[in-house]
């Protein structure tokens, strides 16, 4: 039983679906048409919901050397410790401690439903519970998304997978895999890329809801953006023109741009110049920096800037990268990046000239 899937006594079924494929075990249901992520979850046999029960030993007798072994035992409470436990069929799924959090599978299919609103669109490919129900998995792609130029930003199976045992962190990446099974899974896992892990604690959720920003995905950025981005995709910047737009972008105040336009560079901290030079080297080196519609262009310069703090940036954990991304120095960054890339897509070399009279807010760094 090399693919796990589980199998519902009570339904008869295997919790697995897959949309007109069969998968290489032949399991689960096959649908025609792409669901609706209520149906998804249904399809999948993952309409149950997980709980948190406090875990309980058996006493020891109290010391009594004649008792009757009839009698039961006092239960004695486990401080600390807790059982997943399915409530359709009250199987254990695994212990965890206090600080867990329970993400239902209904929640994981909300990152899916965050991409687009809420809204139909997001093509389900597979979906399936392994083992006892104690880990799942979705598959699926993306609808029609912002293109740049002839590229397709998107052109993989973006995947989720979270546990109900305590062991793992909720996942999220996209992948060249079609997940079927644990194997593939496996493979999934092996393959991703551009990913973002999620511990299980209190703010779960929210954080599962707003992941797909982390992965760079928001269906509110078609329109307007699309057309803006395609227009700095024709915008030429050189090698030194990207440099001196990373190295305000990165400034954390004025004092710094300053000193940029004396030519003071002694003056400049070794974390801000490390800095520059490592999103230079991703603007200049990155294989995503050498397509047509980034190499030696705006949109490329804007992209290097982002791509740092999704790709480069070292953050001590998930959160404080979710923190800097969503509302911390990841962000503000990027909000000067986008506004001098267009600055520069309107006014050319000049956007970069005198930018000592930037209004730099000092910004702290919290990752």
């Amino acid at each position: 039983m090399a693919h796990n899937l589980f199998y519902n006594e009570q339904t008869a079924k295997h919790s697995f679906f897959s949309v007109k494929e069969k998968a290489w075990h032949g399991l689960g249901q096959i649908v025609e048409d792409y669901p609706t992520s209520a149906e998804a979850i249904r399809f999948a046999g993952l309409d149950y919901v997980v709980e948190k029960r406090p875990l309980f030993t058996n006493g020891a007798g109290l010391g009594l050397d004649n008792i009757d072994t009839d009698l039961a035992f006092p239960s004695i409470e486990v401080p600390g410790f807790y059982a997943t436990v399915r409530t359709d069929n009250d199987a254990v799924l695994g212990v965890v401690g206090k600080d867990y959090a329970v993400v239902q599978n209904a929640d994981a299919f909300q990152f899916f439903d965050a991409i687009v609103g809420g809204a139909d669109g997001i093509k389900y490919e597979t979906a399936g519970a392994l083992g006892k129900g104690e880990r799942i998995f979705i598959t699926a792609k993306l609808p029609e998304y912002i293109k740049v130029g002839k590229q397709d930003l998107i052109e993989q199976y973006l995947f989720l997978t979270t546990s109900h045992d305590g062991f793992g962190s909720i996942t999220a990446a996209f992948t060249p895999t079609r997940v079927v099974c644990n194997n593939t899974l496996n493979a999934a896992m092996k393959n991703q890329s551009g990913g973002i892990k999620i511990r299980h604690t209190a703010s779960a959720n929210d954080r599962l809801k707003q992941a797909h920003t982390l992965m760079g995905i928001s269906h509110v950025m078609a329109g307007e953006l699309e057309e803006l981005f395609n227009h700095w995709a024709k915008v030429r910047i050189t090698d030194a023109q990207v440099k001196k737009l990373i190295q305000v972008a990165m400034a954390p105040n004025k004092e710094v741009i300053q000193n940029l336009e004396l030519g003071l560079a002694d003056r400049l901290s070794s974390t801000y110049t490390n800095i520059v030079d490592n999103a230079y080297a991703y603007a200049m080196g990155n294989p995503t920096q050498q397509m047509e519609t980034t190499a030696g262009t705006v949109f490329g310069a804007y992209n290097a800037i982002t791509g740092y703090y999704q790709n480069v940036r070292n953050f001590k954990d998930g959160d404080a990268k979710f923190k800097s991304i969503m509302d911390g120095t990841a962000k503000q960054r990027s909000q000067v990046a986008f506004d001098l890339c267009g600055n520069f897509a309107r006014q050319g070399a000049d956007a970069l000239i005198s930018l000592k009279t930037k209004d730099h807010a000092a910004i702290e760094d919290i990752e």
